[in-house]
């Protein structure tokens, strides 16, 4: 399976990043007036906001080629979370665009949200 790609100083993401741990739990209201509550997916979705800068040529070129393997939110991936080393098998890319910025020789950024797929 691909792992999503590591920067040149072999960092996964930059400073800041944002993490995002989330339930999905759904609420049954009965005609008596009792509810019952019941989880509504394996586990926790968690969800990384990467922000990557001051990333030379080759760094963008790797980002775009990964992201264009993956086709967007389609594929799927390893992914190290910056915050623990933890490895997760089955992420993704959030959304089907990337916004790749050229703002100058040897300084381009971009920003992309992953989710653990569950």
């Amino acid at each position: 399976m691909a792992t999503f790609p590591k920067l040149k100083t072999n960092a996964i993401a930059q400073y800041p990043v944002a993490r995002r741990e989330q339930f999905q739990n759904q609420t049954v209201r009965f005609v008596d007036g009792s509810e019952q509550r019941y989880r509504d997916s394996a586990g926790a979705r968690l969800e990384w906001e990467i922000q990557l800068s001051q990333l030379d040529e080759g760094e963008l070129a790797a980002i775009e080629e990964f992201f264009l393997a993956r086709q967007g939110a389609f594929g799927s991936f390893c992914f190290t979370d910056p915050w623990d080393g933890h490895v997760y098998d089955d992420c993704s890319v959030a959304a089907d665009e990337l916004a790749l910025v050229t703002e100058g020789e040897m300084r381009g950024s971009t920003k992309l949200t992953v989710v653990r797929n569950i």
